[in-house]
């Protein structure tokens, strides 16, 4: 028996789990899905149990300052995540964006595809 993939849905609004949001998912839909909600979540998520097979990014994660701006978004945790794997030799788990901010959405895929470039 197959042991399902783990993908690592970051969001803190959309649940995974409804509609049709695990479309997608970079690894399919019959996957165990961990929903973490936060890039405090993300990084602990990552830190404790490794890399999931895949990853769903959202930018704005609800996390706002008093100046309206918000603290940690999907990008600070992509920036992070190619941290994590140049320090771990590890490649990016396949990932996709379901971000409703199209610049933000832009930013995070721009930067793992420079990342991904950088290293081949």
């Amino acid at each position: 028996m197959m042991n399902k993939q783990t993908l690592l849905w970051l969001d803190d609004s959309r649940d995974p789990f409804e509609d049709d949001w695990l479309n997608f998912s970079p690894i399919g839909k019959d996957v165990i899905v961990k929903w973490v909600k936060s890039y405090n979540e993300f990084v602990d998520w990552i830190t404790f149990n490794g890399l999931p097979e895949g990853i769903c990014f959202d930018h704005d994660l609800g996390d706002v300052n008093e100046k309206n701006k918000f603290e940690k978004t999907g990008y600070d945790c992509a920036k992070w995540l190619v941290d994590y794997c140049e320090i771990n030799n590890k490649s990016i788990p396949p990932y996709s964006i379901q971000s409703a901010n199209t610049v933000g959405k832009e930013n995070i895929d721009k930067y793992f595809k420079n990342y991904i470039k950088f290293i081949s």
